[in-house]
């Protein structure tokens, strides 16, 4: 009896530091993890369905079998991908684009964001509007064509990577990075111990900024990896294209036109068509694979990154 009094005690005083919830929270909690798992499915399920669509059998995807795990599993797809001459010089040139370029631009973006975040530029208010005029109005894609053709960068490795070399997007974000999360007293801290501006940035304000170095690094190498038109318009050397137009073309060769199917075997017609159909996503698994992969290393300062770069009331 004494030990049961004890217990009921114990779980007496426990209960009393507990915390308790109250209706309209629990309900709140409710409705929050119910969206997530919506988002979730949402988001997780296109994903699953196109990595399991990639596996099937194309006459199983054109009949709606696949639903969310692989039927009558092939490799069909990835081999016709891999066997195409050009899909090996295809990411190797996308890598180089992607590697370089996100350099360019992560280094061109923080040299130009540090400037027009200090208090004491002349002529900040200009040179921003000069920035943000170029978001909304442009010269159109043939004086942008002459621009390119008279600095003789057609058909070169630097016309994937120069043009577009800073995104005034990713340097607004930046810029207001910096200006809310390095005080202007480190800045003056550093000016009397006799540190100059290049040494300043270079040692205070780089590892400092590594979250939103981290986020525009993200934008920069998303939009390099998927680039395409400036390909389209500005190479004629096929060993020059990137990845994405390799795979365009090798999608192309195996569509069925039925305007030009007279004469040829059936099967030979079902086997191309089952083909083409596979093709579809296992093309969207080798374009995007990488970049899937890679995105969760620095998810955690993505979100930090633009959370505390953005403009808060």
């Amino acid at each position: 009896m004494m030990q049961t009094a004890k217990i009921r005690a114990r779980k007496r005083r426990r209960n009393e530091n507990v915390i308790w919830d109250s209706r309209s929270d629990r309900i709140l909690y409710a409705v929050a993890y119910l969206l997530m798992a919506l988002s979730l499915l949402v988001v997780g399920y296109p994903l699953l369905y196109v990595l399991s669509a990639s596996f099937s059998n194309g006459n199983a995807i054109q009949t709606g079998k696949v639903f969310l795990w692989p039927v009558d599993v092939t490799l069909a797809g990835y081999e016709a991908v891999f066997k195409h001459q050009l899909i090996v010089s295809g990411y190797i040139n996308t890598i180089l684009y992607t590697g370089v370029g996100t350099f360019l631009n992560v280094c061109a973006t923080m040299i130009c964001a540090y400037p027009l975040s200090r208090r004491d530029m002349q002529w900040k208010g200009f040179y921003m509007f000069v920035f943000v005029f170029t978001m909304y109005f442009g010269g159109g894609l043939i004086p942008t064509y002459l621009t390119i053709n008279n600095l003789d960068l057609i058909n070169t490795f630097w016309v994937m990577v120069l043009p577009g070399l800073i995104s005034v997007y990713n340097m607004i974000i930046t810029r207001t990075f910096i200006q809310n999360n390095i005080p202007q007293e480190m800045l003056e801290a550093s000016q009397i111990d006799g540190c100059s501006d290049f040494q300043y940035f270079y040692y205070m304000v780089l590892p400092l900024s590594k979250a939103v170095i981290a986020v525009i690094t993200l934008y920069y190498a998303v939009g390099h990896w998927n680039s395409y038109f400036n390909a389209l318009i500005y190479l004629t050397d096929r060993d020059r294209y990137p990845l994405q137009i390799i795979l365009r073309e090798i999608l192309v060769a195996n569509q069925v036109n039925f305007s030009e199917v007279q004469g040829i075997d059936p099967e030979q017609i079902a086997a191309q068509n089952s083909l083409a159909n596979q093709l579809k996503y296992a093309l969207i698994i080798v374009s995007c694979g990488p970049i899937l992969l890679a995105y969760p290393f620095v998810q955690k300062y993505f979100v930090k990154g633009v959370m505390i770069g953005s403009v808060k009331g």
